[in-house]
């Protein structure tokens, strides 16, 4: 299932978000070089957080590898700028486009109801608690973490609580079929949440996972206890006359 767009007019132009779509872009083409060796690899291993070296539990002069003949050197000193850095940074073209449009679906509306600084700080502290919880469960792991997807689990976790009946077009593949259907945004969001929950279920016990399904988790659940302590309630009124009244 593909989100195309949301049915949830907004009251403020989204400075925040395109200002964060913009700094992950900015990121991919200047500092991972568009997604071209070596750039690519060397951005993961100095801007990616390593859940093992974060909490200390990897030795000096570890080598973790990255394919081929790359390979990430770890010193001994956790860099613990890689827990702000990381969210900035992406595996590749698919994992980029496809955050960003989440991003630019639900961040929008999100921003609206609490201000672009306070959506910044919201968006940010999400990442944080999604970091947070993929290093409980995967404390042990050497992977680098990197993609804004935590952070945007918290977004689609506020716009679950905030906006549940909000119909979302989704454009759905089933082999060489697609169709086009519109459904609340409750089902699409907490869809998304039981596959990343069954996914990290699976996951656990593997100290190696090409997918940080529990940072999701924590992030989702994060945005959705956050949310409310972010929103501006004025705005959040606006926001909801004048769905309203287009209504």
């Amino acid at each position: 299932m593909f989100p195309l767009r949301d049915e949830n007019p907004t009251v403020h132009a989204s400075f925040a978000t395109f200002a964060l779509i913009g700094a992950n872009l900015a990121c991919w083409l200047w500092v991972q070089g568009a997604g071209f060796h070596p750039a690519l690899l060397k951005s993961i291993c100095q801007f990616g957080a390593i859940p093992a070296e974060l909490l200390g539990f990897v030795q000096q002069a570890t080598r973790i590898p990255l394919g081929g003949e790359f390979y990430c050197g770890i010193d001994g000193n956790p860099d613990y700028r890689t827990v702000i850095t990381s969210m900035f940074m992406h595996g590749g073209w698919f994992h980029l486009i496809m955050n960003m449009w989440f991003l630019f679906v639900f961040g929008d509306n999100i921003e609206d109801a609490m201000g672009p600084v306070r959506f910044i700080f919201f968006y940010l502290i999400c990442g944080i608690a999604a970091l947070a919880s993929q290093l409980w469960f995967h404390a042990a792991s050497v992977v680098p973490m990197v993609g804004a997807s935590g952070a945007i689990g918290g977004v689609m976790g506020g716009y679950a609580l905030l906006y549940p009946r909000i119909r979302v077009h989704l454009l759905i593949f089933l082999g060489f079929f697609f169709t086009r259907i519109r459904v609340p945004a409750f089902l699409l969001l907490f869809y998304w949440f039981l596959l990343q929950f069954v996914s990290g279920y699976f996951s656990l016990g593997s100290a190696a996972t090409g997918v940080a399904f529990w940072a999701h988790i924590g992030g989702f659940i994060a945005g959705i206890l956050l949310v409310r302590f972010f929103c501006n309630s004025e705005r959040l009124a606006r926001c909801k006359m004048k769905r309203t009244n287009i209504k």
